[in-house]
């Protein structure tokens, strides 16, 4: 029988209660915090010497030098999976693709009546380094989802990181890779990894942006050569967060919530509604269901732990409620859930109605699956082709707007004591 919270809005001090359920801190460990700052200084300082030592070490392999590190384009077409795999990855990829040439953003500018021309230039990033977990942890899934927008976007290099322990690879891995156009790939993994694409070595080039999940260590090396580089996200334990009002299947929800309380012990999966009765019908269906489930270890942790059922008063109720979680998945499994959505003010992603289970946005439904977590879709959003562009402004002055701007800029920058930036704007008066 797995205990899972239960709260109601009217229990006394319900949001304080809440706030301390969702409360998150990547960073608290302080050891792995000193351990990924060694790693960073040591390939920064020892290059492939450095990488080669921390790869034989933590992935148990005994590499001789670098060039092993590589996977060869033959070792790519030689990679061997199911045909009924390679077609749902193409799928997928095609879906994924679509999607994002909607995002694509154009350059623009407009002249003013005196000729001052101003405008908005965009490019694409440089190189990009993709971080995609190894070892029991295969993610195809997140290859497409990383490097397709980065190659809508225009992206020149997507340089892809993977850990091989005991030099094993998965095969669906790199046939998405294959699959998302990603062009070199190298068999290392954790905080040296993003160390190695943060700041190049011989072996490695160094990117502009790295991008990708990862475990701890990799998540505060990449918080660490922020600045250095750009990063996508830091990215915290996966979150679902349902809305029902009791009209839909309980064991359709009851999977739902598993669906991301498998992936950890930390992850959470959240259920709200405004009928206490579904809810015991959705805990009698966690409870006959998890004797199914292969992760059922896992996923029995994570509800006891970090799950929590919240009844409500009504649907309203429940959207503020959802609205101060900031959820990374959102399911609306609601009637006419198009017209709730417009009140959700912080979500990663929303999945409207009975029938949009999450996992199809993980997959292949073509939004992306890279989200804010832990509250941080609150100013946060999904990765997407933007994030692999970049905007440059442009000014071109004629000689009149030149002379009129001139005046104004004189003004302020007098008004601040910049006496060089007002005679700079005065000499074209």
């Amino acid at each position: 029988m797995l205990n899972i919270l239960q709260l109601t809005t009217s229990d006394t001090n319900f949001w304080t209660k809440l706030d301390s359920l969702l409360d998150w801190d990547a960073t608290t460990d302080v050891k792995i915090l000193q351990t990924v700052r060694e790693i960073l200084q040591n390939v920064k300082r020892n290059g492939d010497d450095a990488l080669l030592e921390y790869t034989n070490k933590f992935d148990r392999r005994q590499l001789q030098e670098t060039k092993e590190f590589i996977i060869t384009p033959e070792h790519l077409q030689q990679s061997s999976i199911e045909p009924e795999q390679k077609l749902a990855l193409e799928q997928a990829a095609e879906r994924i693709k679509n999607y994002h040439q909607h995002q694509l953003q154009q350059s623009w500018q407009y002249t003013e009546p005196d000729g001052t021309l101003l405008g908005q230039q965009i490019t694409p990033l440089d190189k990009v380094g993709l971080y995609v977990p190894g070892g029991k942890a295969a993610y195809p899934s997140s290859v497409l989802m990383n490097a397709i927008p980065a190659k809508v976007a225009g992206v020149k290099e997507i340089i892809m990181v993977v850990p091989a322990p005991d030099n094993i690879l998965n095969d669906m891995v790199l046939a998405a890779a294959n699959i998302a156009g990603v062009d070199k790939i190298f068999t290392i993994g954790g905080a040296q990894a993003v160390a190695a694409l943060a700041y190049g070595t011989k072996t490695i080039p160094k990117v502009d942006k790295i991008v990708g999940p990862g475990n701890a260590y990799v998540a505060n090396a990449k918080s660490m050569v922020f600045g250095t580089v750009g990063i996508d996200m830091i990215a915290g334990p996966s979150e679902i967060l349902i809305i029902c009002d009791g009209k839909t299947d309980p064991d359709w929800i009851a999977m739902d919530l598993f669906s991301q309380a498998e992936h950890d012990e930390n992850a959470r999966a959240i259920l709200i509604s405004p009928n206490a009765n579904f809810l015991k019908q959705v805990q009698t269906s966690i409870n006959r269901l998890i004797t199914e489930m292969p992760r059922a270890d896992i996923i029995k942790s994570s509800l006891t732990q970090h799950g929590v059922m919240i009844q409500v008063k009504d649907i309203d109720e429940a959207i503020e409620v959802a609205n101060f979680i900031a959820p990374e998945h959102l399911e609306l499994s609601i009637t006419a859930p198009e017209q709730q959505a417009t009140k959700i003010k912080h979500a990663g992603a929303i999945f409207m109605g009975r029938y949009t289970a999450e996992a199809l946005g993980d997959y292949c439904a073509g939004p992306n699956h890279v989200l804010p977590t832990s509250r941080t879709a609150r100013f946060s959003s999904p990765l997407g082709v933007y994030d692999f562009q970049k905007r440059s402004s442009l000014i071109m002055c004629s000689k009149l707007g030149a002379s009129r701007l001139g005046q104004t800029a004189s003004i302020l920058a007098h008004g601040e004591g910049l006496t060089a930036h007002a005679r700079s704007a005065e000499y074209r008066i």
